[in-house]
């Protein structure tokens, strides 16, 4: 609180607010002169301030705010400020705002932000045909990729990426662009499109094919490398799916979507989608040096979920290819079982326990034979062919040879 000396004694004043700042050449005498040592050679010239009411006063706060106002109105409504708490409120609140149209910043307000606004939008007026639940982890991870590819230029959608996965025991790697990795995307997404009976990117009459020939039938279909032009079909795209589904009503989420060597619920296969366009946004943030985080806990911990479910059958599949141990204690179907006891710890964390001798055995805490402990996001680098699993950091206890093939089984659920 600052008092002024030609006020009345004993008279309190509101916070001082300080007015915008002027411009450089506000403050510098740029025609090469000497400042005089002496004030009085040379005088400043004071504006002449107006006398205002406090309704005009409270009008002009908006353009003060921008800068725009004259400089016998600054004066006066800065010394208005120091006498009207509740202008003096509005002030600070309508130059915060200001702080807000840089175009700079969309990428750097707080992530929260635009859940934030929808949570409220929707809290007025709920939407009419909602999203469901086991949508919202792809309608968030393509609105994060979307965001990240609106703030790079052109040049870096040419950036390369380094794509990495598993093919049994050996990782295996492929040079791309920011646009192929983004390419690579819509072409995979369009399983799910043709599930729904939508347009496939790849045209009509495509053969069935897995992700990674899907991949390469994209790219080499196109004409010229690829660019910032993907983005907006495959945004398009994701639109529509999400559109669809949640037109479709409940019954849509067990439609099944092939990949050509296994197949997905379709409440999966978004849960899938979400998964690798996330990994894939970290590939190219991490291609032009942008910052990216994680999903939330809660999608995170759904996709960590859908990954353990993957791993009795990635088990069973790897011992009839001989890169697995064989079974110990085979079970009936639906039986508990040996088991493994997976802690994933952080957001997204919780325990699973994987069934080891069967898929279609049950997991059970009472037969758990081994135990791995391991922090989230790591566990799914691993899931995703990112990291090997001699370097995934975890923490070990019990049966090795079971550690060894889970940790080994869940490398092989990657892909390109």
């Amino acid at each position: 609180m600052t008092g002024s000396d030609d006020g009345a004694e004993g008279v309190g004043r509101a916070p001082w607010t300080p007015g915008p700042r002027r411009s450089a050449d506000g403050h510098a005498d740029l025609t090469g002169r000497l400042a005089p040592e002496d004030p009085e050679e040379e005088p400043v010239e004071e504006p002449d301030v107006p006398v205002l009411s406090h309704g005009v006063l409270k009008s002009l706060l908006g353009a003060w705010a921008l800068a725009a106002c004259s400089a016998g109105e600054t004066s006066a409504v800065e010394a208005h400020l120091t006498e009207c708490g509740p202008c003096a409120d509005e002030a600070l609140r309508l130059r915060d705002a200001v702080a807000l149209l840089h175009r700079d910043r969309d990428l750097d307000l707080d992530p929260l932000l635009r859940s934030r606004v929808l949570e409220n939008c929707l809290g007025r007026r709920p939407a009419r045909i909602p999203v469901p639940d086991w949508v919202t982890p792809y309608d968030a991870e393509t609105a994060r990729l979307d965001a990240l590819l609106r703030d790079i230029g052109d040049s870096e959608w040419h950036a390369p990426v380094r794509l990495k996965w598993y093919e049994g025991d050996r990782q295996v790697r492929r040079r791309a662009t920011v646009a192929g990795v983004v390419g690579h995307l819509f072409a995979v997404d369009g399983l799910v499109a043709g599930a729904l009976g939508l347009d496939d990117p790849l045209g009509a009459g495509t053969p069935e094919l897995s992700p990674s020939e899907r991949t390469e039938a994209f790219w080499a279909g196109l004409e010229l490398p690829p660019g910032r032009d993907l983005r907006e079909p495959w945004r398009d795209q994701s639109h529509t799916l999400i559109r669809t589904v949640s037109f479709a009503g409940r019954g849509v989420a067990d439609l099944t979507v092939t990949y050509k060597d296994f197949a997905l619920p379709l409440r999966d296969s978004l849960l899938e989608r979400a998964f690798e366009c996330w990994l894939h946004a970290d590939d190219i943030a991490n291609a032009v040096a942008y910052p990216y985080e994680p999903p939330c806990g809660a999608h995170l911990h759904d996709m960590i979920d859908l990954a353990t479910r993957l791993l009795p059958a990635a088990l069973a599949g790897r011992r009839r290819t001989g890169l697995a141990s064989p079974a110990r204690q085979p079970v009936a179907a639906g039986a508990p079982g040996r088991s493994l006891h997976l802690e994933v710890e952080g957001a997204g964390g919780g325990h699973w326990y994987i069934a080891l001798d069967s898929p279609a055995a049950i997991g059970d805490p009472g037969r758990a034979v081994a135990q791995v402990a391991m922090e989230g996001v790591e566990f799914c680098q691993l899931v995703a062919g990112r990291v090997s699993p001699e370097e995934a950091a975890v923490g070990q206890d019990g049966d090795r040879e079971a550690i060894r093939d889970v940790l080994a089984a869940a490398a092989s659920l990657s892909r390109l």
